[in-house]
């Protein structure tokens, strides 16, 4: 029997349920049942919640602990929310006139990012920050960005902008109001380094959910996997929803259930476009399923910016990875797989 132990995680929800840190035994009659822990913490701008089994309450907190500790210290290094983080820091010297040397972190995140961005003919980019800033003051105005601070915003977009030294481990920001944008790509590395964390503690059965970007290691005792419920429009509707088991992976969806602006009858996602400096067009999202955290979140980036088209040739392109495109059009639900979606989910309410 495959049990439920996190009922109805709702990918990219707009809030998880808030639990109180706490452990206790997953089950009676046996001399040491293990104990199963959760805790919530707000980071990164969202709820994080730790799940997992652990020999007892004290191994099991002080894994979570470590966890947390480590998440909070990259919080410090990749948001760019915080002004004094590492990377808002860089962005603010930009242009360099020297160049940067970078934490161990924040270089493995941009050469990773860099990366992607090639892998995608620069539908995924680090460097999309002015763009995400103009974007966001459309959202919150409901007007489209005048087209000569768009066109100002595109110049200090792309691969000309940002160069590393892999040698040295050194950036250079070449463009004027550059500014680093790490939102696609840094909450998965925090899930698999605090993923890494537990592991280094021990720890064999556990769940981390960044308010919907999710990595498990093995299945909690008694159970084959995790189960995880994928709803691509969040609570606007059960048509799209289904549950995935899944062990030792990532999952995350990108689209525009929860932050979204209509702008001249059309509807816009918050996830833009590095190549237009307009958010993606919708109602659309696509769930990624890949063997780590950083892989699913950069790729579900990329692929909600590619479509369904482009984008599901990107993800077969992708060793271990899967996705599930959905689209919504007067409230009919269209979806396209991958070759690699699992062909058997452990339930479906369509």
């Amino acid at each position: 029997m495959i049990l439920t132990v996190y009922p109805t995680v709702v990918l990219l929800a707009a809030s998880v349920l808030t639990v109180a840190a706490g452990c206790r035994h997953s089950g009676p009659g046996t001399a040491s049942p293990p104990t199963r822990c959760r805790e919530t913490r707000r980071l990164m701008g969202v709820p994080w919640t730790i799940t997992m089994y652990a020999e007892s309450d004290a191994v099991g907190r002080r894994a979570i602990a470590a966890a947390f500790a480590e998440i909070e210290r990259l919080e410090g290094i990749l948001s760019d929310y915080d002004p004094e983080s590492e990377v808002s820091l860089l962005s603010a010297a930009a242009p360099t006139q020297t160049p940067v040397p970078l934490s161990e972190d924040l270089w493995r995140v941009l050469r990773e990012a860099v990366a992607w961005r090639d892998k995608t003919a620069g539908a995924f980019d680090p460097t999309v920050g002015p763009l995400t800033t103009l974007w966001r003051q459309a959202r919150r105005s409901g007007a489209m960005p005048r087209a000569d601070r768009l066109a100002a915003a595109r110049q200090a977009v792309g691969a000309k902008t940002l160069e590393l030294d892999e040698d040295r481990k050194i950036a250079m920001l070449l463009a004027p109001a550059m500014r680093l944008d790490l939102g696609g790509i840094g909450m998965g590395y925090a899930i698999d380094r605090g993923m890494g964390v537990l592991a280094g503690q021990g720890i064999t059965a556990a769940m981390i959910d960044a308010s919907g970007d999710i990595a498990v290691s093995g299945p909690p005792p008694g159970a084959s996997a995790w189960m995880i419920d994928v709803a691509a429009f969040g609570d606007r509707d059960d048509g799209d929803r289904m549950t995935l088991a899944l062990v030792n992976a990532a999952v995350t969806t990108s689209g525009d259930a929860f932050q979204a602006v209509e702008i001249d009858g059309v509807r816009y996602s918050h996830v833009v476009d590095p190549r237009t400096g307009l958010g993606v067009t919708g109602p659309a999202a696509v769930t990624v399923i890949a063997t780590d955290c950083t892989t699913a979140d950069a790729v579900a980036t990329a692929a909600s910016v590619l479509g369904p088209e482009a984008g599901l040739a990107f993800v077969e392109s992708v060793p271990g990875a899967a996705a599930r495109f959905v689209t919504s059009t007067a409230g009919e639900f269209r979806e396209t797989r991958s070759s690699r979606w699992p062909s058997q989910i452990a339930q479906s309410r369509r």
